[in-house]
Formats: structure tokens, C-alpha cells, sequence
């Protein structure tokens, strides 16, 4: 059974943790992930799968939130592009789908390592 507070929790600080890494260079999205994920498997605990789904879980929900914040914004600079802004908004849906499986993937190797420490 999927435990939602350590999804969430793991959310919460790759959203933090995000949020300083464009703030701060040399931290970035990928620490972003790797920490959210490590603590929603570390909270979850139960092994190396448990940790996993939660880490994954986790770091999809942050890659969504990211494609979504950058689908909108390629959206903005497409209304601006005028006349070839319709060929830049093609791509958005794709953009969101490999941003969240960019983000899930490292989370999820973080989260196997959080569930078996944990």
C-alpha cells in the first residue's frame, strides 16, 4: 500500500530543494530529485521496492509540477512568437512527459536507497 505522506513529504522537499537550486547555481534539479526521492523512501522504508515506488511517486509528482511550469511557459514565449507560435506549442505535451520522466527516474534510484537504509 502507496504510504501518500511520505510521497508527499518527498514532494514537499524536492519542490524546496528545487526552488534553491534556481536560486543557488551548482545544487540543481537533479539534487532536487535525488533528495526528494531519498526521503520518501527513507519515510516509507520496507526495502528496495517499497522505497522505489515512493521515491518514484515522488519525483513524479515533481517532474509534473516542473513540466507543467515549463509547458507554460513555453506556451507564453509561443503567444509572444506570434505567427510561428503555434509550432512551438506542439512540443509542450511532449516537453511535460519527458521533464517528469527526467525527474522520476532519479528519484526512484534515490528512494530504493532511502527504503533500504531505512
Amino acid at each position: 500500500m502507496t504510504d501518500w505522506y511520505a510521497v508527499v513529504v518527498g514532494f514537499l522537499v524536492e519542490l524546496a530543494v528545487g526552488v534553491i537550486g534556481l536560486l543557488v547555481p551548482g545544487i540543481g534539479q537533479l539534487a532536487a530529485a535525488l533528495m526528494g526521492g531519498f526521503v520518501a523512501g527513507y519515510i516509507a522504508g520496507g526495502g528496495l521496492v517499497r522505497g522505489t515506488w515512493h521515491g518514484l511517486l515522488a519525483g513524479a509528482l515533481g517532474g509534473i509540477a516542473l513540466g507543467i511550469a515549463l509547458g507554460l511557459a513555453i506556451t507564453l514565449l509561443g503567444v509572444s512568437a506570434g505567427p510561428i507560435g503555434p509550432l512551438l506549442g506542439i512540443g509542450v505535451f511532449a516537453v511535460v512527459a519527458f521533464t517528469a520522466l527526467l525527474v522520476a527516474l532519479p528519484s526512484g534510484l534515490a528512494g530504493a536507497v532511502g527504503g533500504a537504509v531505512a
